[in-house]
């Protein structure tokens, strides 16, 4: 079993209860809300990925790191639940756990999420547009851009939506003209 395989099947348990118990609350929307706030503060900063999967590092320790950084800027029912995870030590699963909630809210509410990888950055004009052809394209009531800027590319864009990928990438271009070259 792969490792990514093996996080989603401890993840997604953990994503369905926090999902029933927030509905139970009915602070589905804060839960959200307060989960993709630290989804971004966890992908920002290494340092704090690093100490959350160190598993010799006391759990009071990552307690009141999570309390110091959290408490008071997110609901407590979603604080108590960071708690959890560290007494059951599955806090290093957090970004896993926050991933599968996303998608599975996503999934409750017709949202299409697509990842958008750009050379440069996008303006708000290019983002609805592309946000629009997405929902013809996907038949889907909301669409969720996750824009995410890559040099690498050298320009153009990549757009991830669900296993389809569009890859108008100058990069790509040249990979595909470079394999054509190879065989020929």
């Amino acid at each position: 079993m792969s490792n990514q395989n093996f996080k989603e099947k401890i993840a997604t348990p953990y994503a369905e209860a926090l999902i029933d118990h927030a509905q139970s609350l009915n602070l589905l929307t804060e839960a959200t809300k307060d989960l993709s706030s630290i989804s971004t503060i966890l992908s920002e900063s290494k340092d704090l990925q690093i100490l959350l999967q160190n598993p010799l590092i006391n759990g009071l320790i990552k307690k009141e790191i999570l309390k110091q950084l959290f408490e008071g800027q997110i609901n407590n029912f979603v604080m108590n639940f960071l708690l959890v995870l560290v007494d059951r030590r599955r806090v290093s699963l957090l970004d896993s756990i926050i991933q599968k909630y996303l998608e599975l809210i996503y999934f409750l509410e017709s949202t299409t999420i697509a990842e958008l990888y750009s050379a440069v950055d996008v303006t708000e004009l290019q983002q609805e547009s592309l946000v629009q052809k997405i929902k013809s394209m996907t038949n889907s009531n909301q669409v969720k851009l996750i824009i995410r800027k890559d040099a690498n590319l050298i320009g153009g864009f990549i757009i991830k939506i669900g296993s389809k990928i569009i890859d108008a990438s100058l990069a790509g271009k040249l990979k595909r003209m470079s394999l054509y070259l190879d065989t020929n």
